[in-house]
């Protein structure tokens, strides 16, 4: 399952400022999708009440939370607010505890227990703890604070790998240990500064997570976190363990792109414009036997569109093909001049060729 936090850690974007209205605009995009939690925003954040406010009748049965630091005073804050999860984060390694918290290893258990029995006493339910820096802590003092945390009433772990420096091997040995001592939720939250995020993510779940940190476009702190519109993608058409609304994620991510003031790679998984665009000689014409050969699922799957164009890279039958498309007669002996003259225009503008400028070319040979 999936926890969306593009409004918390994707709005830590450097640069990136969402009104919101533009929130309740990828919001929206979410919940169309399907996502099983949203992580709105974070205790303080500029508009996060009127953001609860419009996204509360429209939820259906997506799960709404907010993040806190592990404070007394931002857990009161947080128990007043009508969402259904507030996720608690608490660095765990001990150059955290001791360079931020400026405590130790038993300091801080002190401190977890306090602030959930604190959130027990507020009446709140749901409670995630978020432990920060995981990949780079003691493992055993690390699972000792989430069994503290269990003991005091969270329904939740969620493991951070903060700097990105997991594989997923690592990923899966780190939740496969976590998942033997626990008997609540287990989440991840994995960064992608090796480009690790997304294996990682599905990893976790494949070894027995139970949720995994996305954001559109893995928008985030740095490199950014998994990708929503990848995980969902994997878990929907490869695995068809889980049935988000693929079609949605194309023009999720660009809202997402366009206000966060960041470019799509048009090769980006998902996202990009021409990953289904083919060119090659060899592509194109296994793809005219059968689409499989060279793509893991139909456009359609996303709501994109295949395009075969020809160009310095094409052959005989990829123009032989695009002859026929458009309905140009054409005697075999024809063929290699015109393959030819394709190739030298597409070297010289650098490009495939548009359809106007093919069919213009093969008309004058």
């Amino acid at each position: 399952m999936l926890i969306d936090t593009t409004l918390r850690e994707g709005a830590q974007l450097f640069g990136a400022y969402f009104s919101v209205d533009m929130r309740e605009k990828i919001a929206n995009g979410l919940l169309a999708l399907g996502v099983e939690e949203l992580e709105i925003g974070w205790i303080g954040q500029e508009g996060l009440e009127e953001l609860i406010r419009r996204l509360r009748p429209v939820a259906g049965q997506t799960k709404l939370s907010v993040w806190t630091p592990c404070r007394d005073a931002d857990i009161r804050l947080a128990a007043e607010l009508d969402v259904d999860r507030i996720n608690v984060g608490v660095p765990v390694s001990d150059s955290h505890i001791a360079a931020r918290l400026k405590t130790n290893r038993e300091g801080l258990r002190e401190r977890v227990a306090r602030t959930l029995l604190t959130a027990g006493l507020l009446g709140i339910k749901y409670l995630s703890v978020g432990l920060e820096d995981v990949s780079r802590a003691d493992a055993a003092f690390a699972l000792s604070l989430a069994q503290i945390a269990e003991e005091t009433g969270a329904a939740r772990i969620r493991l951070s790998d903060s700097l990105g420096v997991l594989t997923p091997p690592e990923t899966q040995r780190l939740v496969t240990a976590f998942r033997n001592s626990l008997s609540i939720d287990l989440a991840v939250h994995c960064h992608n500064d090796f480009g690790m995020a997304t294996g990682n993510a599905i990893s976790a779940l494949s070894a027995g997570s139970d949720y995994a940190d996305v954001s559109v476009l893995g928008i985030g702190e740095r490199s950014g976190i998994a990708a929503t519109e990848e995980v969902a993608a994997y878990l929907s058409i490869k695995e068809t363990t889980h049935d988000y609304e693929t079609a949605h994620l194309r023009p999720l991510c660009h809202t997402v792109a366009q206000a966060a003031g960041i470019s799509v790679p048009r090769t980006k998984p998902i996202a990009g414009k021409d990953i289904f665009s083919c060119e090659s000689g060899i592509h194109a014409h296994a793809l005219s036997k059968s689409t499989d050969l060279f793509e893991p699922y139909s456009p359609q799957a996303i709501g994109a569109e295949r395009v075969v164009a020809v160009g310095g890279k094409s052959g005989r039958a990829a123009v032989a093909q695009a002859l026929g498309h458009h309905e140009i007669p054409w005697q075999t002996q024809e063929i290699p001049a015109l393959v030819s003259a394709v190739r030298k225009l597409s070297w010289e503008l650098k490009r495939p060729l548009s359809d106007s400028e093919f069919t213009e070319l093969a008309k004058r040979h």
